[in-house]
């Protein structure tokens, strides 16, 4: 393989300590956790109707002043790094904070997150990243279509779900790619998706938290064309990935 890997013995580019960084890590996404938990974050999601549920979230966060952005942020980035799915707070950023910010702010956080766990499998967690890697032949396929396709390999598992989001970010860690480019390219092919998401769940905040207003009615229109049309063009790229780059279509299968 042509992934940039360690020494047998664990050394090298961790420094021979590779699991007190990650430890490090760790501690932080704990921390992370628990003034979630603290802030009532999770006991936000208990009881009442989806109005009820959407209002404390709204209160929650506008409760946080300034600070709002800052800690949806960090929720981003520790769900991508501990890998929990990404949806259901790109659905919360929408609802929290309005189709137009909750895109803002999920597109800051879903690449902080992904950048901040490549960089983690790249020299903090460079064995265990391999050792899952030496276990499954399909994310081996990833480190194969980067030395086949560069970058395109990574624009195509962007925008065809290949490969498990979370992971991939950990495995692209040890490819040859540069950081530079990872950074870039996950950017600009995550952004119709963290779009479509945002301005769907930002048009039922303006149902749900509106009462029907005139000027609410007009904004959940114009949210949902906007979602609509990040979800056609979704759902038309992976046929022409497959079209363009069959090739590295067939090494991610």
């Amino acid at each position: 393989m042509g992934t940039q890997r360690s020494g047998g013995d664990g050394s090298g580019a961790t420094g021979g300590k590779p699991w007190i960084k990650l430890a490090v890590v760790v501690v932080v996404l704990v921390g992370v956790i628990v003034l979630a938990n603290a802030f009532g974050l999770f006991d936000m999601f208990k009881g009442g109707t989806l109005k009820d549920k959407v209002e404390r979230m709204d209160a929650l966060f506008r409760g946080l002043g300034a600070w709002a952005p800052a800690v949806f942020i960090l929720i981003w980035i520790a769900a991508c790094v501990v890998m929990l799915p990404g949806l259901p707070i790109a659905i919360a950023g929408g609802l929290v904070f309005g189709a137009v910010w909750g895109t803002v702010w999920s597109t800051v956080g879903a690449n902080l997150g992904a950048c901040l766990a490549f960089l983690i499998g790249r020299y903090a967690a460079r064995d265990m990243v391999t050792g899952w890697i030496e276990k499954n032949k399909a994310l081996r396929r990833i480190d194969d279509g980067v030395r086949q396709q560069g970058w395109r390999m990574l624009m195509i598992t962007r925008l065809v779900p290949v490969f498990p989001f979370n992971i991939q970010n950990y495995v692209y860690g040890l490819t040859n790619i540069s950081f530079a480019t990872y950074a870039l390219v996950s950017l600009v092919c995550m952004l119709p998706g963290t779009m479509a998401f945002n301005f769907a769940a930002g048009s039922a905040r303006e149902v749900i938290l509106s009462g029907g207003q005139p000027d609410a009615v007009k904004k959940t229109m114009l949210y949902l064309a906007v979602a609509a049309v990040c979800f056609v063009l979704l759902s038309l790229i992976p046929g022409w990935v497959k079209k363009r780059y069959a090739g590295a279509v067939e090494v991610g299968k």
